[in-house]
C-alpha cells in the first residue's frame, strides 16, 4: 500500500494538520486528539481502504489501521507537523470530560514505551521458563545479561514516564525524565535505609523503582509549574534558569509529599484490588473477564495499564490474569470459526487471526476482522471471558511481570498450573460454543438457505442465484489473501478475492468488461465486468513506489476488453532485483454485491483459467 497517500488522506479526514492537537500510535490505532472532532469525516475514514475501523473513545479519534500502523505513523509525521504533544498545550485546550482527560494522558503517557514493556514482559516470561526446564542458572552470565535486558525498562520507569507524561502535558520531557531519573539515583536511594530530611524536615524515602503513581503527580506538578515561571523569567534566561529551578522545587517536594503521597495512593489501589478479589475472587474475575473487550473496542484498555504495573511492583497483579481470560476467549471464537466454517475465505481469516493472539496477545485482528463482523460470537465471548476470568479470581492467580497474555507469557503468571486452568476453560468454552451454536447471523443463515437453492430456477422465472466466473489474469502459483505481507489485502478490508505469485510478466483481462482505473504508475489496474463485478488487480507489493519503472500498461481507462486482452507487461527479474515482491492481489473491491466468492483449488494456474466463482 502507498502509506504516503493513506497518510495524506487521513489527515485530510481528521479536519486538516491544523485540527490535529497532537497524534500518537500503539500497537494497531492512530490516537488523535483533535481541536475539534466535528471537523473530522468519520464515515469516509471507516470506509478507506486501508483503514479497519475508527472509534471515539477516551477523548481520543481513534483510527484503527493494523499491523502496519507504524508505517502510517511515520509517513502522517512526514506530511503534518504533529507528535505525541507538541508544543500546542493539548492538555488545556482539549475538550471533553474530565474522565476523558484522564483517559487520554494516561494513553498518552504509556502508548510509546508499549513496545518496549511488552517486550522485555516477554523477555521476563522466556528466562522463567527457561529456568524452570533447567536450561538456564539465574547464576550464570547469560541470565544476568538478559535479565537486566527484561528488567530496564521496569527499574527505570519513573525515568520514562516522566519524558512521555512531560511530553503529553507539553513540559520540557527531559527535565521531566530528570526528574524521575533522581528518584533512583544512588545518592537517595542510599537514604532508604538510614532515613535523613531536608531543611531539617523529615523525608520518608522510598524504593521508587518500577514505581507510577509518585512520578506521574510530580511531573503533573513541575508541568504546572515549568508553565507558570516562565510568564515571570525573562526568555533570554529560561534555558538554564526554568530547569534549575524545577529540579530545586520538583525533586524535594516529591521527596516530602509527592513521593510518599503517590506510593500509598499505588498501594491503597492495589490493596482496593486485593480485597475485591480476597472478597469475591470469583465476581471481580467475571467482570474483568467480560468488560476486557470491549474496553479494548472503546480503546480505553491502556487505562489500566498504570494499576497493573504499580501492582506488578508491589508483588503481584492478580488484573492481568483475569484480562488473560477474555483474550483467550478471543482467540477460542476464532478457532472455533476456523474449524467450523464451511467457506475457506472465512477460515482463512480466522487461522491467520489466531497465531498473532495466541503467541503475541495481539487480538485487534480477531475483534475487527470476526466479531465485529459475526455479532452473535460477542455473547460467546462475554460467555467465556466470565468463566475463565472468574476461575482466575477465585484461584488467586497472579501476574508477576508484565506481558500481553499468550501462551509465550504463561510463566509470567503464578501459579503456572492454575493460571493454565483458567485461560484453557476460557479458550474451550469459546471454541465448543462455537461449535455448538454457530457465529453466523440470521443474514448469514439466510445466504446458506439461498446457496442451498443455487440450481433451483423458478418456472418463467430467473434463477434465484447467478453466477459468474472471473478468470485469472495471470500465469503463476495460487495463495490466500492472508498470506499476503499487506495488512489490508490480508484482511480483506479492501474486499474478497485470492493472491497469485506471477511467473510470467504479463497480466491479461479476467473478464469481458471495461477499464475503469489505470494507475499512472502501471502497478494496478481496475476493470468492471459487464455482469457488474468490480475486480482490482494490484501488481506486487507497494510496487507503487517503483513510479512506474518495469511496467508497461497496453490499455487505457475506458477501453473495452474481452477475456484474455493483454493490459500490462511488466519485468519480473527488475521488479524483484529492485527489492519488491511480486504477490498479485486480485480482489472483488464490491464484495458486499455477492452472495459468496468462492476461489478456486488450484495451487498453480494459467491465464485465463477460472480463478472466481462469484455467487448474486
Amino acid at each position: 500500500m502507498a502509506y504516503e497517500k493513506l497518510a495524506k488522506q487521513i489527515v485530510d479526514n481528521v479536519g486538516g494538520e491544523e485540527n490535529i492537537a497532537s497524534l500518537v500510535h500503539c500497537a494497531t490505532r492512530l490516537r488523535f486528539t483533535l481541536d475539534d472532532h466535528g471537523k473530522a469525516n468519520k464515515e469516509t475514514l471507516e470506509n478507506m481502504d486501508g483503514i479497519l475501523n475508527v472509534v471515539e473513545s477516551g477523548g481520543q479519534f481513534q483510527v484503527i489501521i493494523g499491523s502496519h500502523v507504524s508505517e502510517v505513523y511515520k509517513e502522517i509525521s512526514n506530511v503534518a507537523n504533529v507528535g505525541d504533544g507538541g508544543n500546542k498545550e493539548t492538555f488545556n485546550k482539549q475538550k471533553g470530560s474530565i474522565m476523558n482527560q484522564i483517559f487520554d494522558v494516561i494513553s498518552r503517557t504509556f502508548s510509546p514505551i508499549i513496545p518496549a514493556l511488552a517486550g522485555a514482559g516477554m523477555l521476563k516470561a522466556l528466562l522463567a521458563l527457561l529456568t524452570m526446564i533447567g536450561w538456564l542458572s539465574e547464576e550464570s552470565g547469560t541470565y544476568l545479561v538478559l535479565s537486566a535486558a527484561a528488567n530496564a525498562i521496569f527499574y527505570f520507569l519513573p525515568i520514562f514516564i516522566g519524558i512521555t507524561l512531560s511530553s503529553r502535558l507539553g513540559a520540557n520531557p527531559y527535565v521531566g525524565g530528570t526528574i524521575g531519573a533522581a528518584l533512583l539515583e544512588p545518592n537517595l536511594t542510599g537514604l532508604i535505609e538510614t532515613g535523613s530530611s531536608f531543611l531539617g524536615i523529615p523525608a520518608i524515602v522510598v524504593d521508587y523503582s518500577s514505581t507510577v503513581f509518585p512520578v506521574f503527580i510530580a511531573v503533573c506538578i513541575f508541568a504546572l509549574f515549568e508553565k507558570a515561571i516562565k510568564k515571570v523569567i525573562h526568555k533570554d534566561l529560561q534555558l538554564f534558569l526554568v530547569p534549575m529551578l524545577s529540579l530545586i522545587v520538583i525533586v524535594p517536594l516529591t521527596v516530602l509529599i509527592f513521593g510518599p503521597f503517590g506510593t500509598y495512593v499505588g498501594e491503597g489501589i492495589a490493596t482496593v484490588i486485593e480485597f475485591l478479589a480476597d472478597k469475591s475472587g470469583l465476581l471481580t474475575g467475571a467482570v474483568m473477564g467480560a468488560a476486557w473487550t470491549f474496553l479494548t473496542l472503546l480503546g480505553l484498555h491502556w487505562g489500566l495499564v498504570p494499576i497493573i504495573l504499580q501492582n506488578i511492583s508491589a508483588g503481584g497483579d492478580p488484573l492481568l490474569p483475569m484480562i488473560s481470560a477474555a483474550v483467550f476467549a478471543q482467540v477460542g471464537v476464532a478457532t472455533g470459526i476456523f474449524f467450523r466454517s464451511r467457506d475457506k475465505k472465512v477460515k482463512t481469516l480466522a487461522g491467520s487471526t489466531m497465531l498473532p493472539g495466541l503467541f503475541a496477545g495481539v487480538t485487534e485482528p480477531i475483534l475487527y476482522g470476526i466479531i465485529l463482523r459475526y455479532r452473535k460470537t460477542l455473547v460467546i465471548l462475554v460467555i467465556a471471558g466470565v468463566i475463565g476470568g472468574a476461575i482466575n479470581g477465585v484461584l488467586g492467580s497472579q501476574a508477576m511481570s508484565f506481558a500481553f497474555p499468550s501462551l509465550l507469557a504463561i510463566p509470567a503468571n503464578t501459579p503456572i498450573i492454575l493460571y493454565c486452568i483458567g485461560i484453557l476453560v476460557s479458550f474451550v468454552v469459546a471454541v465448543v460454543l462455537i461449535m455448538i451454536f454457530g457465529y453466523e447471523t440470521k443474514a448469514a443463515d439466510k445466504e446458506k438457505t439461498v446457496d442451498k437453492e443455487e440450481e433451483t430456477v423458478q418456472e418463467d422465472a430467473e434463477p434465484l442465484v447467478r453466477k459468474e466466473t472471473v478468470g485469472s489474469p495471470l500465469t503463476g502459483d495460487v495463495k490466500p489473501l492472508s498470506e499476503v505481507s499487506d495488512a489490508a489485502f490480508a484482511s480483506e478490508a479492501m474486499g474478497k478475492g485470492i493472491a497469485i505469485e506471477p511467473t510470467i510478466g504479463e497480466a491479461v483481462s479476467p473478464v469481458d468488461g471495461k477499464v475503469t482505473v489505470v494507475f499512472p504508475t502501471g502497478h494496478a489496474i481496475g476493470i468492471t465486468s459487464d455482469s457488474g463485478a468490480e475486480i482490482l488487480i494490484h501488481i506486487g507489493i507497494n510496487t507503487v513506489q517503483l513510479d512506474g519503472k518495469h511496467y508497461t500498461p497496453l490499455v487505457e481507462v475506458g477501453d473495452v476488453v474481452k477475456r484474455g486482452d493483454k493490459l500490462v507487461n511488466f519485468d519480473i527479474k527488475e521488479i524483484k532485483e529492485a527489492g519488491y515482491e511480486l504477490t498479485t492481489p486480485v480482489i472483488i473491491t464490491n464484495t458486499d454485491r455477492y452472495l459468496e466468492i468462492a476461489a478456486t483449488e488450484k495451487q498453480s494456474i494459467e491465464a485465463k483459467e477460472d480463478l472466481l466463482t462469484l455467487v448474486i
